[in-house]
């Protein structure tokens, strides 16, 4: 088989013009042959040079790598408020339409570069609940599925986090107990433990939790009368 090699050359195209955007400083307009052809990112963009051709499956290949870049960047925008699961991750960019290559592409640079990683999510996740807004293993692990975490994960989460029931209803209650003061233990009772059970903990662990902090506040009380 011949190859004209003077038909590929006149099959390229030649940049005449990179040019930053005016709106968004991180983008450059790329001109083929005299005419706007697309935008690129300023990294992806970053090699390119006017007077230089590009063949149909370079620029081909330059658009999927900027739309990495992109999906990236609007990944990192996303975890700048707090961390994700990747099936926080996946849902979020396959509602900004990326292709299922692209968003494989976009998850595994996050994954490489240490920025998503289920296991330590998953660690976060119970510590910052458990400092402040305490609420039931079982809500934890609720919520820990929700966010698209599965069983063996969230149960060693858990076990490594050494949290348990007793604990983190102790700590709940002492977060809100100022707002039910009482002298009238069943009034105590009922406001904080509705508090409670509202936060997943059971009957029997909200009984020994108000009644266990009852005695203490009662014994402080008694401790600054004197």
């Amino acid at each position: 088989m011949v190859v004209d090699h003077g038909c590929l050359m006149r099959m390229k195209k030649t940049i005449t013009e990179i040019s930053a955007q005016k709106r968004n400083r991180r983008r450059v307009n790329i001109s083929l042959d005299g005419s706007y052809a697309f935008s690129l990112d300023r990294l992806t963009a970053a090699w390119l040079r006017v007077g230089q051709k590009l063949s149909d499956s370079e620029i081909e290949d330059l658009q999927t790598r900027d739309e990495v870049e992109v999906g990236f960047t609007q990944a990192l925008n996303l975890l700048s408020r707090r961390g994700r699961s990747t099936a926080e991750m996946t849902r979020y960019l396959e509602g900004k339409g990326y292709a299922p290559a692209t968003l494989k592409a976009v998850l595994a640079r996050l994954q490489e570069e240490g920025l998503l990683d289920d296991d330590r999510f998953a660690r976060e996740w119970i510590e910052n609940r458990s400092t402040f807004r305490p609420r039931s293993l079982r809500l934890l692990k609720a919520e820990l599925r929700f966010k698209g975490l599965d069983e063996p994960r969230i149960d060693s989460a858990l076990v490594e986090s050494e949290v348990c029931d007793a604990d983190l209803a102790m700590a709940a209650a002492r977060k809100q107990a100022h707002r039910y003061l009482s002298s009238d233990y069943e009034h105590f009772r009922n406001k904080l433990g509705s508090a409670l059970l509202r936060r997943g903990f059971s009957y029997a662990t909200v009984n020994d939790t108000l009644r266990t902090l009852w005695d203490e506040m009662q014994q402080t009380e008694t401790v600054e009368l004197n």
